[in-house]
Parts: structure tokens; C-alpha cells; sequence
């Protein structure tokens, strides 16, 4: 199995090393991943500068754009053959509900289900890599047992626990849950006195009932969501085309 790892974290992050490690026995792994933290950044190519691409000591190449450019710059330049599955992560923090649209992590993965690959994006369920070497061994099993099963492409949104190994919960289908809108920008301002605002944190959860990711992880469950593109609201296209006829 050839497997393209990447993240939004950079390639130094304790995730995608680990992540690296767990998979090196079991495929032929390449690492593209951002040179820096790229966390928010969604589904953004760099449209308005070129890209270079680096390699490090540890044979990670690292680059100096967004996490759907690695995947895009890895998938059409850098490989010469097409791996059989992209993995991004392991993410510094979940990725659930409504942050799925705004997960570097997701959109690697993502980048990568556009081009027709099986995709996953893995996340910890908590801040702070707390045994994100577990995380990782889990990341590994998950991929040795479902690789095969589901049809193709598919793109799945995994969330997994910070707990040890032998105390994880087994894994379950979910859907996404809902926050609460973000709490407001911190306002402030800098040394020549400019008004500055920071993004404030992701708000509290408004549906994490059962048969979410929010209450499987809650629960000590790796939630494995699938996650589709199409933005149509088809309930709405209806009645658009019978008020535009």
C-alpha cells in the first residue's frame, strides 16, 4: 500500500510523526505537509505566489503553503505514482460538528478525495498530544481494518479519544453535531496602538446528542464520520426551479 500523509499542524508536529511512524511498517508512506501551522485554513489553495517545496532530515517534505496545496502539489508534481489512500492529521484537537468546514486537517484529506483517493482526516478528541503515540496505533488499526470495506472514494472525518490504547471504546458511525455560533473576537491592540482582533474560541456544543461525534468521543469512542462535497440544498432545489420556469 503507498499512503500520502499530510496535516494542517506542519511537519514537525508531534500528530504527523507519530502518525508516520505507526503507518511506516505497514505501507510506503511520503509526508508533504506545511512548513509552519496552518490550522483554519480550510479548503484554500495559494493562488497569488509560487510554492516551494522543501525536504527535511527525516525525509518529510515540508511546504510553504496550505494543507490542500501539500495534497495538490504532492498529487500532481511531487509523486510519481498515485498512492492508494491519503491520511491527514493527527490533529492538535478535534474536528467535529461545524469545524469540519474550517479543518485544515479535513481539507487535506479532502483535497485528496477530490482527486477520486480514499481519504481520512484523524483528529485527538483534546488538545495537548496526550498519548498521541496510541492514537496514532489506533489510526494504524482502523486503516487495516476498513481500507478494504467501503466504497470508493470515500472521505471519513475520525476522531479518536486522548486516552491509552487499551482504554479506547471501540469505534462507531456518526454523524457530525452542531455548535453554538463562536464566541465573540477578542479585541485589542498592538505596540502603535492599532486596534487588533483575535479569532475567539469555537462555542459550546448545541447538538451532541447520541449518534454524534461530540457524544462518541464524550464517551471514550473513536467517531468515524463520512463526510460527502455536494453543497446542494436539495430541498430547496425544487422550488428554485419552479420559481425561475
Amino acid at each position: 500500500m503507498k499512503i500520502l500523509i499530510s496535516n494542517d499542524d506542519g511537519y514537525l508536529a508531534p500528530g504527523i510523526n507519530a502518525l508516520a511512524a505507526a503507518l511506516a511498517p505497514i505501507a510506503d508512506i511520503v509526508v508533504v505537509a506545511p512548513d509552519s501551522n496552518r490550522s483554519g485554513a480550510s479548503n484554500s489553495l495559494t493562488l497569488d505566489r509560487p510554492l516551494s517545496v522543501q525536504q527535511a532530515a527525516n525525509g518529510f517534505y515540508f511546504v510553504n503553503g496550505t494543507p490542500s496545496d501539500c495534497v495538490h502539489v504532492a498529487l500532481t508534481a511531487l509523486l510519481d505514482e498515485r498512492p492508494d489512500l491519503v491520511v491527514s492529521g493527527i490533529n492538535n484537537g478535534p474536528n467535529m460538528g461545524d469545524d469540519t468546514l474550517y479543518s485544515g486537517t479535513v481539507a487535506a484529506a479532502t483535497e485528496g478525495y477530490l482527486f477520486g483517493i480514499p481519504a481520512i482526516a484523524f483528529s485527538q478528541g483534546a488538545y495537548g498530544w496526550e498519548h498521541i503515540d496510541d492514537a496514532a496505533r489506533h489510526a494504524r488499526d482502523i486503516i487495516q481494518r476498513y481500507y478494504e470495506v467501503l466504497p470508493r472514494p470515500y472521505l471519513l472525518n475520525v476522531n479518536i479519544p486522548n486516552r491509552p490504547y487499551d482504554q479506547l471504546q471501540g469505534v462507531v458511525a456518526t454523524r457530525l453535531g452542531r455548535r453554538h455560533q463562536s464566541e465573540p473576537v477578542i479585541r485589542a491592540q498592538d505596540p502603535r496602538g492599532r486596534d487588533i482582533y483575535w479569532i475567539g474560541p469555537p462555542g459550546a456544543c448545541r447538538d451532541a446528542g447520541e449518534g454524534t461525534d461530540f457524544h462518541a468521543c464524550s464517551q471514550g469512542r473513536t467517531s468515524v464520520t463520512p463526510l460527502q462535497i455536494d453543497l446542494t440544498h436539495q430541498s430547496q432545489l425544487a422550488a428554485l426551479a419552479k420559481a425561475f420556469a
